[in-house]
């Protein structure tokens, strides 16, 4: 299994803003985190540069811009963190997660319902196999 870096909170909302814009570079990344977030062009920067040191990112330099790619994708970085999430907070049963949910009322009926669609696609399509 391929090595994921640590990625604190801030790190990845930049990252989020990687994932879907790649190539991008520097002032593009700025530009669209700044929308979302009130940071300063400066620590946008920071993270940057420690996403590259990570060997989250890449980059090369293309004219006067730096030009940022991603190094992991991001359905294998959420679903590292999923399992650990399940791991540290459920002994990594995914059941004890959902009753957890549906305990505390966490789950509205639409989840629930979107829940048992999502099964029974899936139910569909293993017993095509």
């Amino acid at each position: 299994m391929k090595e994921i870096p640590q990625i604190s909170e801030a790190e990845y909302e930049v990252m989020k803003v990687v994932w879907e814009n790649e190539p991008i570079s520097t002032p593009e990344v700025v530009e669209i985190v700044s929308k979302k977030v009130d940071w300063k062009p400066n620590t946008i920067q920071t993270m940057l540069s420690r996403l590259v040191k990570k060997k989250a990112l890449q980059t090369r330099k293309s004219g006067r811009v730096f030009i940022y790619t991603s190094m992991i994708e991001e359905h294998e970085y959420v679903g590292q963190k999923s399992k650990l999430f399940l791991k540290q907070f459920f002994d990594g049963a995914l059941n004890s997660m959902v009753l957890n949910f549906i305990e505390n009322e966490q789950l509205s009926k639409e989840d629930i319902s979107e829940l048992r669609k999502i099964l029974s696609e899936r139910d569909m399509k293993e017993g095509k196999k």
